[in-house]
């Protein structure tokens, strides 16, 4: 895709340095905008100004670096700068769930309080972002924070711009997005947004503030609906002698559905699939429209795992002082990030009945170890050296150097020939000449003669 030049380029700042600000920051002041990004962190955005990035994230470190450089991209503490320099203010900052489900707003309302007690009369029009996954409604009640606190009667728009960023490509989402979606409730707030994306050359989806909010929570939940019903599909595949690789091709050609998060496994983590659903969960029954369909697609999720377990302790009878292998630390590849990963929440499971585990992971072994605190789990510093003496080899992340090991090379370093292929990831019959048994997720377990 061709970027557009910015000829007439804006003033922006973000606030949040975390996965969205700082990817958000990042790519804006590629395409030409000046961007300040604030952060109430001073050591984290000292590191940032120093180049030192917090997270993993292909091709960003080095984005970063050059638009520090060019002079587009700068770090500061300093909010009320930010507001007073800046058209369009994007609040990228956390939204955590409560133990309910229901989304955590207090970051949102006080960096809304924040910006209230900086902006003045005199500074002229503002637009206020929410960049972050915020319920319906929450845009409403940023602005009266906002005009309710604000010193004087300051000429303020609050729109709705949600992210569509997957980890481990995020930079090449927002490079190339299928589609910006930009909630405003006036003509003002919506042609000063669709200046900011102009480069970018997507399609803009102009809808009004509501809706936008709920197109994130209806989106993410969808995906996650699709990877439930999948795995639903694979555990029927595994009792009818099917394979789940095959019905997922076979239905995913359809393009009312699509080949796109038919993938079985053992479930969905991240940031974003399980608080989103919760969420979503949450909102809905707050309206008087619960949505039970995503109670069961989480029903689901947990039962993968469930099931994930129950084939192991039926391989090895009993977990404890088992030597087991695990590969995959990060909720999924290309990414440093284990949060809500079924990789963790299944090494705990394994530990908690007694095995040796031994983890390793390309980019996620420093922030695997810190989620592992307490557990009696060794992170290896490499794939190969990882599975030594080990009775079973569990894929748990779908990393593309896992899918081209020298699966021999396995086979001589571990002591048993058993593979749980967690991802569908390997190639069977290559596990299989390779001398190993290998059960997979919804497919026919493949044993030497």
């Amino acid at each position: 895709m061709c970027l557009i030049p910015v000829h007439n380029n804006m003033n922006l700042a973000i606030i949040g340095t975390g996965y969205v600000g700082l990817t958000t920051g990042t790519c804006f002041a590629e395409v030409g905008h000046n961007v300040v990004c604030v952060d109430n962190n001073q050591a984290k955005v000292e590191a940032l100004r120093e180049g030192r990035v917090p997270i993993y994230e292909p091709d960003l470190e080095e984005m970063i670096l050059s638009n520090v450089s060019a002079g587009r991209l700068s770090f500061t503490t300093e909010l009320a700068k930010a507001v007073k320099t800046c058209d369009i203010i994007f609040i990228a900052v956390p939204t955590p769930p409560h133990e309910d489900g229901s989304v955590d707003l207090s970051y949102i309302e006080s960096v809304s309080h924040e910006i209230a007690d900086v902006i003045t009369p005199e500074m002229g029009y503002r637009v206020i972002v929410d960049k972050s996954t915020v319920p319906v409604s929450t845009g409403s009640k940023v602005y009266q924070v906002i005009a309710r606190y604000a010193k004087g009667n300051v000429d303020v728009d609050v729109v709705s711009n949600p992210e569509f960023l997957r980890e481990g490509s995020a930079v090449s989402d927002l490079m190339n997005p299928d589609r910006v979606v930009i909630g405003a409730d006036s003509q003002r707030a919506m042609d000063l947004m669709k200046r900011v994306y102009q480069p970018f050359n997507a399609p803009i989806v102009e809808v009004d503030l509501h809706s936008a909010e709920l197109i994130k929570h209806a989106a993410n939940s969808f995906l996650a609906l699709k990877i439930s019903y999948i795995n639903a599909v694979s555990a029927v595949c595994e009792k009818a002698g099917a394979d789940v690789e095959l019905v997922a091709q076979g239905i995913g050609m359809d393009k009312r559905i699509s080949r796109h998060f038919l993938n079985a496994g053992l479930g969905y983590g991240g940031s974003c699939f399980p608080k989103d659903v919760k969420g979503f969960i949450n909102v809905a029954d707050q309206l008087g429209a619960p949505m039970t369909i995503l109670k069961e697609v989480e029903n689901i999720n947990e039962q993968q795992l469930e099931r994930f377990l129950k084939r192991l302790r039926k391989k090895l009878w009993v977990l404890r002082k088992k030597r087991i292998a695990v590969w995959g630390l990060a909720f999924k590849q290309n990414t440093d990030d284990v949060r809500e990963s079924v990789a963790i929440k299944l090494i705990k499971r394994l530990c908690d009945e007694g095995a040796c585990v031994t983890a390793y992971d390309p980019k996620a072994a420093q922030t695997g170890a810190a989620a592992l605190a307490g557990y009696d789990v060794t992170i290896a510093d490499d794939m190969y050296e990882c599975t030594r003496d080990a009775e079973i080899l569990i894929v748990a992340t779908e990393w593309k150097q896992f899918a081209m090991a020298n699966l021999v090379k396995v086979r001589e370093m571990m002591r048993l020939p058993i593979i749980f292929d967690g991802r569908n990831l390997l190639h069977g019959e290559n596990a299989l000449h390779a001398g190993f048994e290998y059960h997979s997720i919804g497919r026919k377990t493949l044993r030497p003669q």
